[in-house]
């Protein structure tokens, strides 16, 4: 059974907790807590985490928690399975498609931060945009408009900045100090597993082996 704080023994008020538990679920349900982001509130977290999780579960979340990367978030419980007779509640957190070139995106930073995890050195990925740009349009097919191209893919990358998992750093010095940078979040390792990763190669595999061969029946329209 949880206890509850003894008024006499402390000169902390009792509404301290249940509002630093408020303040951790209202910002859990806008979006994810990062430790560097907010220490303070990082701190109260683990202090009441389970508390947390208590609470999560009443509108079938669960908490996420990774104190070794830094990171925290609510996500929607697994579904019973189809012989479980418990309820199906509805979704808190709803589950939405994402563009092919969104999911293109995801993937290869993910690939990317695998590969600078494996080289053991900073624990900060950072990548400008010139470098993103060309992680992707390898992966696109060629069109006449290069510019218009560039633009479909810092579309994308800002796509990816507002899903939170790229996070766009201040340049330093003035404004047109040169290309923007961006820090590819750990998160990022939390929702695309190696299943995942998987399966999207896969997925890649065969949308360029189609662009392949309609890239080959234009060549070969355009030699008759």
């Amino acid at each position: 059974m949880e206890e509850f704080p003894n008024t006499t023994a402390t000169a902390q008020p009792m509404v301290a907790p249940a509002a630093d538990l408020s303040v951790l679920l209202i910002g859990l349900l806008k979006g994810v807590l990062y430790r560097d982001g907010d220490e303070r509130q990082w701190a109260a977290l683990l202090n009441l985490q389970a508390r947390v999780r208590d609470y999560a579960a009443v509108l079938n979340l669960e908490l996420v928690l990774d104190e070794a990367e830094g990171y925290a978030f609510l996500k929607s419980r697994p579904e019973p399975a189809d012989d479980d007779p418990a309820p199906r509640l509805p979704r808190l957190v709803a589950r939405r498609p994402l563009p092919f070139a969104v999911s293109l995106l995801l993937a290869l930073l993910r690939k990317k931060l695998a590969e600078f995890d494996a080289g053991g050195g900073d624990t900060r990925l950072v990548l400008s945009r010139d470098e993103i740009v060309e992680l992707v349009r390898v992966f696109l097919p060629d069109g006449p408009n290069e510019a218009r191209l560039i633009d479909q893919i810092e579309t994308t990358i800002n796509k990816v900045v507002e899903l939170g998992f790229l996070h766009k750093l201040k340049a330093a010095g003035s404004a047109s100090a040169g290309p923007a940078s961006y820090e590819v979040r750990r998160i990022l390792k939390a929702f695309v597993d190696a299943q995942w990763l998987a399966e999207f190669d896969a997925r890649l595999a065969n949308y360029q082996s189609q662009l392949a061969g309609v890239t080959t029946n234009k060549a070969g329209a355009s030699d008759e």
